[in-house]
């Protein structure tokens, strides 16, 4: 019984880069210039692969934008105050927190990209933060 055992957890790195493989990138690439090369490269493979996927889906997708992105989340907050049903269920629910979180959300890139919208992006991100703000408060009083 002389013997103390340590307790305590292992942490496992499952990603398929490594710490290691990052380190050898930068001093192969020269820091911050060989990181932009390795990304560079990454995304022209991405969107190789992406576009070959694409050709081979029977529907298409929603073009990738900002607008896209706000209309989203928008939506993904309206599920949660229970103005529209869920997709999967079809069922309504309120849960407050998880619409104020994707409002939050929304907030933050209001102000994370203030001075880098297009007017449209701007007056269609201002007009959803307002009325889901105005849906939250709503909600919350009833």
């Amino acid at each position: 019984m002389d013997e103390k055992e340590e307790k305590g957890f292992v942490i496992k790195d499952r990603r398929k880069v490594s710490g290691e493989d990052l380190d050898r990138q930068e001093k192969k690439g020269g820091g911050d210039e060989g990181r932009e090369k390795e990304d560079a490269r990454a995304k022209d493979e991405f969107d190789k692969v992406s576009r070959d996927d694409r050709q081979g889906e029977k529907a298409a997708l929603p073009e990738v934008t900002l607008s896209a992105f706000i209309f989203s989340l928008s939506s993904s907050a309206l599920v949660h105050l229970g103005e529209i049903p869920e997709p999967d269920t079809k069922a309504t629910r309120v849960d407050l927190p998880m619409a104020r979180q994707i409002i939050d959300t929304l907030g933050l890139l209001q102000e994370k990209t203030r001075g880098n919208l297009d007017p449209n992006e701007d007056r269609l991100l201002k007009s959803v933060l307002y009325d889901l703000r105005l849906r939250y408060v709503q909600k919350s009083k009833s």
